[in-house]
């Protein structure tokens, strides 16, 4: 084997082999030029992956002039012929990148409007692949994640809420219309709570007004009780979401009264709610931990999640507020709960604290949940959790979910760019690995 090896590697006279990182040749087409094998050999490489560290005509590759006409029509013939091409300059919305990284199969998608040439290096990984093998294992691992994902936007709510500095409404606003313009299809825009507890979103009902042409989009808003909910409706809110905890300690440090009392209230909301054909949300927090009881036991979870799910409510998100879930806590978590509510009402919602909101959301999705909720540039955290941090980044989902080829219908870069506009007013730079890495490379492409 080894000879085939070095033989057919002199087909391509390396002369700088520092222009390139890795030159791979299709080994059967070696096996049929050399002759030294019967046709039965297994001998082959696999996934082709040249990386140019030059962006011009590869230097150190003989030109396919040089190359016998068969192995090259034979090359052509698998797509592989891009390695003695010349790299072609790829134009984005009037902006030019050089498109080196293409050699190695990615592809490129346009980012943000005309004023940005964002270029995103995304692959989708499939059980469309090219690749038998690689098929049939993306089969056996992502056939049971749905088709689509919907995603429900907490940020302007969830992630601004706990900010100390006021936020203007004019720049809650624009926010809110500039993740309705990214194809978010819910934004939760506010809450209808007391302003003595939750002063930064004392300017609920000028949001709601502001926010009353645009289209695209649903907006939910948190309501407490009956009298919060009776000012979103004056405000024109037309979808409404409720908060329990699986936690006793957390519902009485969070909403000030117990389990058992906060369902109460709840009843009256979803009956209220139903009056009008009003969809209602039930959120149910630390499904995995509590800050101050530590584990919770998925029969605790489950048992709320039915109460709300009989009450009325349309959907019901499940919250890890602390952010400490694992794949291993999560499963039996979501087990217990799919035991009384259908997995088409529930949604998932993971804070990053540890880092395992993106692996969390993973096994949800293998084990059917079809919706998610995220914050921008991953704002958020929680006031009574020292030391929980935000939400995961709606960036860095949506980035999963790209490479998982599962639909969502949002544009990364117009994302990216409400991620960046809330992060700059905010001071500090985004809570997004996803739209971190990108902007790196949007800036080395910028400077080509």
């Amino acid at each position: 084997m080894r000879p085939a090896v070095n033989r057919a590697a002199r087909l391509f006279q390396v002369k700088r082999p520092a222009k390139i990182v890795v030159v791979v040749v299709d080994a059967m087409l070696a096996v049929r030029s050399l002759n030294k094998f019967s046709q039965s050999s297994t001998f082959f490489f696999h996934k082709l992956i040249p990386v140019m560290a030059n962006l011009e005509e590869p230097q150190g590759v003989t030109k396919p002039s040089s190359i016998g006409a068969d192995t090259l029509k034979r090359c052509e013939d698998i797509g592989e012929a891009s390695l003695w091409r010349k790299q072609k300059r790829i134009t984005f919305q009037g902006d030019t990148v050089n498109g080196a990284l293409a050699s190695r199969g990615w592809n490129y998608q346009s980012l943000g409007n005309a004023r940005d040439a964002w270029c995103l290096v995304n692959r989708h990984y499939s059980s469309h692949c090219n690749d038998k093998c690689t098929g049939e294992l993306s089969n056996k691992f992502l056939r049971s994640i749905p088709e689509y994902i919907n995603i429900v936007e907490v940020g302007p709510r969830d992630g601004l809420q706990n900010e100390k500095q006021i936020v203007p409404t004019s720049v809650k606003v624009e926010l809110i219309k500039m993740l309705v313009s990214s194809g978010l299809p819910i934004v939760e825009a506010t809450s209808f709570v007391s302003p003595k507890w939750v002063p930064q979103l004392a300017d609920a009902k000028d949001v709601m007004e502001a926010i009353q042409n645009v289209e695209g989009a649903r907006f939910p808003v948190l309501t407490p009780n009956v009298k919060g909910f009776e000012a979103a409706v004056a405000a024109g809110a037309k979808e409404v979401a409720v908060f329990a905890a699986a936690s006793e300690s957390f519902s009485k440090s969070n909403i000030n009264c117990s389990i058992e009392e906060s369902l109460t209230r709840y009843r009256d909301v979803a009956l209220a709610a139903g009056k009008l054909s009003f969809p209602v949300r039930g959120y149910i927090s630390c499904v995995v931990g509590c800050p101050m009881e530590g584990m919770v036991a998925p029969a605790k979870v489950a048992y709320v999640a039915r109460e709300l799910y009989d009450m009325g409510c349309s959907e019901i998100a499940l919250g890890d507020t602390i952010g400490v879930g694992t794949p291993g806590t999560v499963i039996p978590m979501l087990e217990a709960v799919m035991g009384f509510v259908p997995v088409d009402k529930l949604a998932v919602h993971f804070h990053d604290t540890y880092g395992q909101a993106l692996s969390n959301i993973l096994v949800s999705l293998q084990m059917g949940i079809s919706t998610v909720d995220s914050s921008v540039s991953g704002l958020g955290g929680c006031p009574y959790a020292k030391g929980a941090s935000g939400n995961v980044a709606t960036e860095d989902v949506v980035y999963m979910l790209d490479g998982l080829g599962v639909k969502t219908n949002v544009n990364l870069g117009k994302l990216m760019l409400a991620g960046e506009f809330i992060s700059k007013h905010l001071g500090r730079p985004s809570g997004s690995k996803a739209a971190i890495a990108l902007s790196k490379v949007t800036a080395r492409a910028s400077k080509l």
